[in-house]
């Protein structure tokens, strides 16, 4: 009925002490082994650290997690790059909206279940797929700069000069912002109807909902995304999702607040700066 010395030696979950912290009561520290990066960390229940347990999501793979509610998030991503390789300057972390790397995870109010959504692609995943996207948004942008301004063309001066919607999100010029925890709403589409933008980080999709119905669309299909100021509203845009290989295939909406622009392109083409 005794136990052996040395057996009851479990992980320590990344910023919970760790290996240089103090071995509990009954262990003998030469014998303690070292944590190990693992999908689900071992109890901790004697480390003297309020612990939260976490669901990771990346690239459609889950990882249950425990760790510490005093660690910061930038030390969670220490934690997500042992799991999955992705180094912490590649990785977007969302816990309603973007994870502050300085604060921790008790300051934000994650809880028990917590989903933590990330996106990001490896070294080989940007070189293999970053590129010809990359030469694909050239080459809209070269035929733009040979063509009128899109909000004089005739195909969307028939929405535009509808005027603004009444109910319009509003727009800070100047400004970049994360997409907000709501749908972007208030907005026309191509045939004149409102149109609302939802991101499902979790599921990796752009729900594009009218009063009719709603596309559930993954966001590695979207091809493209481009966007132009409205003239006289330079505080709004027109933006088109490339759905299909052909301009053809281009899902127009106008009237997009302009400090969510570059927020709503790097999230669904996956574009990051890695410094």
């Amino acid at each position: 009925g005794t136990e052996e010395p040395g057996m009851e030696a479990q992980e320590l979950p990344l910023g919970c002490g760790g290996a240089g912290g103090s071995p509990a009561a009954g262990r003998s520290p030469e014998r303690r082994e070292p944590p190990q990066a693992s999908v689900s960390n071992g109890g901790d229940e004697d480390s003297g650290r309020e612990l939260v347990e976490l669901k990771v999501i990346w690239n459609k793979n889950k990882y249950d997690v425990k760790f510490c509610l005093d660690s910061t998030g930038a030390e969670l991503k220490q934690k997500i790059h042992s799991l999955t390789g992705l180094p912490p300057a590649m990785q977007k972390v969302m816990f309603k909206g973007l994870l502050p790397e300085e604060k921790t995870l008790r300051e934000i109010k994650v809880t028990n279940g917590a989903k933590i959504m990330v996106v990001g692609s490896t070294i080989n995943d940007v070189l293999a797929v970053n590129t010809p996207k990359e030469a694909a948004q050239q080459e809209v942008k070269a035929e733009e700069n040979k063509k009128e301004p899109l909000c004089r063309q005739k195909q969307h001066r028939k929405v535009l000069d509808k005027g603004k919607p009444d109910d319009v999100m509003p727009s800070v010029k100047g400004v970049q912002e994360r997409l907000p925890t709501v749908p972007l709403s208030g907005m026309y589409n191509k045939s004149g109807g409102k149109v609302r933008l939802t991101f499902k980080l979790e599921q990796d999709q752009l729900w594009i909902g009218t009063k009719e119905r709603t596309e559930k669309l993954p966001m590695g299909s979207i091809k493209n995304v481009v966007s132009e100021p409205i003239e006289g509203h330079e505080d709004y845009h027109m933006m088109a999702f490339q759905l299909g290989p052909t301009e053809a295939s281009y899902y127009w909406v106008y009237w997009v607040p302009t400090q969510y622009v570059d927020a709503i392109k790097d999230t669904v083409l996956g574009k990051w700066q890695y410094f």
